[in-house]
């Protein structure tokens, strides 16, 4: 992998900025983190050099002086809200989260729960299972008007309702498992109540993306974008940084929308803004890092084609109108990409249209490409990843890694036992296979041998994968896009 980005740079001097903004306020730093703080995935796929737990590790340098606060939104929690790159809920994200901040030596204070209604059976089945685990569960409250009415807000009957997070540590790190959980709403009625109980605090946001010193077109940018086709955002230059400092920079609509609303908030509660911009409130440092910026050019033009595919996907499954789709064709066309420029689109739509069945194809880390198709014995993910392993081990096309007898038995107890229309075997039944036959068969071994070096690459099939393939090559680390088209007319998927 090519890389355009310097991580060791990046936690040098985002460790460094968030000190001096720590330094600004005299007391505590409510810091609100945007994005993905463990397994920030879209940050490593469009800056080649950043590893998913690039914050976590900064964070780590500072876990005497950290404390965790973890937001979630009740409303979530009601509407069994999945996170769709892991396809989990959010409550189980949530205790993922805390188990990984952990075991990186970090304090998890508490867990806040936005947007509480006393007739939310689901949040109140998830604070006492919290409670239980013993973490601390503090309620914040809707609140009318919200965000224009400031009156009410910085009031007894706004942010006064809510529960007063207590805190053990100067550097409050406010995070949560996805967008929406009302985190930097959770920052401000904290700031009310140490304003209250004469506590000097201050705000400060780490978001990623939009990269704010990155130009508004470049691809990096737009890739954000695509990523929050599902909320609208829209990156725009910042009016109100270019009016304070006379500088460009980057920010996405709904900051730069409820700024004026966020500043008389602060000049409620403390008296004046310490911004005068959304840019000014972000520490993020991720722009001053890029190394090679064709290469992060280029990986942010694959992501995008990524994100359209998965949104297709998404519209079909669902059956939905296909605005995001809609919305990142017109981003691709912006940064001059077409689906085709994704490597692995043509071979596998070539193989499905001379086959008239269901293709895959898997580009290696040298570039090649391989293909799998359809079989009596074989889907074409498990073919594809078959021939792949066979090619990165040296071992020759004609081997059988699997012999037909080993397959059909397997084959038999699928369907004549587990009750299973499909005789194919899948990918985790190919690997389980693999393993087994690696016990006495070189070449098997050889080729389980190269599993690890998948990780990374990029595969498209010609039709909707299946839940058992989709989590396979999660689990293996490999991008897979789709066609919108199911294997099968079936009306029941299972999910």
């Amino acid at each position: 992998m090519r890389i355009g980005f310097d991580r060791d740079k990046y936690l040098r001097m985002q460790s460094s900025h968030i000190a001096e903004r720590r330094a600004q306020f005299s007391g505590k730093l409510y810091l609100e983190f945007g994005g993905k703080l463990i397994d920030d995935m879209h940050a490593s796929r469009v800056l080649p050099g950043f590893t998913p737990d690039n914050k976590i590790v900064m964070l780590a340098e500072l876990a005497d002086e950290v404390e965790i606060v973890m937001a979630v939104n009740a409303k979530h929690l009601a509407s069994n809200k999945v996170r769709a790159d892991l396809g989990i809920p959010y409550e189980d994200d949530l205790l993922r989260h805390i188990d990984a901040f952990r075991s990186y030596g970090l304090y998890v204070g508490s867990v806040v729960v936005t947007q509480w209604t006393d007739d939310n059976r689901q949040a109140q089945d998830f604070k006492r299972k919290l409670e239980a685990l013993g973490i601390t569960v503090y309620r914040h409250f809707p609140i009318p008007g919200y965000p224009g009415d400031v009156a009410r807000i910085v009031s007894a009957e706004g942010y006064g309702r809510n529960e007063y997070i207590e805190t053990r540590r100067d550097l409050v790190v406010v995070t949560a498992p996805g967008p929406g959980s009302g985190k930097m709403a959770t920052c401000l009625s904290q700031i009310y109540h140490d304003h209250q109980r004469g506590i000097s605090s201050g705000y400060a946001k780490f978001e990623t993306f939009p990269i704010w010193n990155l130009p508004l077109d470049h691809p990096v940018n737009i890739a954000y974008e695509a990523a929050t086709a599902d909320l609208d955002d829209v990156n725009m230059i910042d009016p109100f940084h270019l009016a304070a400092h006379g500088v460009q920079t980057v920010n996405y609509n709904r900051d730069v929308e409820v700024f004026p609303v966020l500043s008389r908030l602060f000049e409620e509660i403390l008296g004046s803004s310490p911004y005068a911009s959304p840019t000014d409130m972000g520490v993020n440092m991720a722009g001053n890092c890029i190394s090679d910026d064709e290469v992060c050019r280029q990986a942010a033009c694959q992501e995008i084609i990524r994100r359209y595919y998965r949104a297709l996907v998404t519209e079909k499954r669902e059956v939905i109108a296909p605005v995001q789709s809609q919305r990142i064709a017109l981003l691709m066309a912006k940064v001059g990409v077409s689906k085709e420029d994704r490597p692995v689109v043509p071979p596998a739509l070539e193989v499905a249209e001379a086959t008239g069945e269901p293709a895959s194809a898997i580009e290696l880390p040298d570039g090649r490409i391989v293909t799998g198709k359809t079989s009596a014995l074989l889907g074409c993910s498990s073919a594809m990843l078959l021939n792949a392993l066979k090619l990165l081990a040296g071992i020759d096309d004609d081997v059988n890694l699997l012999a037909p007898a080993s397959i059909e038995p397997i084959q038999k107890l699928k369907t004549q036992r587990l009750g299973s229309r499909n005789p194919r075997l899948h990918t985790d039944e190919v690997l389980i296979a693999l393993a087994v036959s690696a016990n006495g068969d070189d070449n098997a071994r050889k080729a389980l041998d190269q599993l690890e070096t998948l990780r990374g690459c990029e595969v498209h099939t010609s039709t909707i994968l299946g839940s058992v393939d989709e989590g396979i090559f999660r689990a293996l680390g490999v991008q897979v896009t789709n066609e919108p088209v199911y294997a099968t007319k079936s009306l029941y998927r299972k999910k």
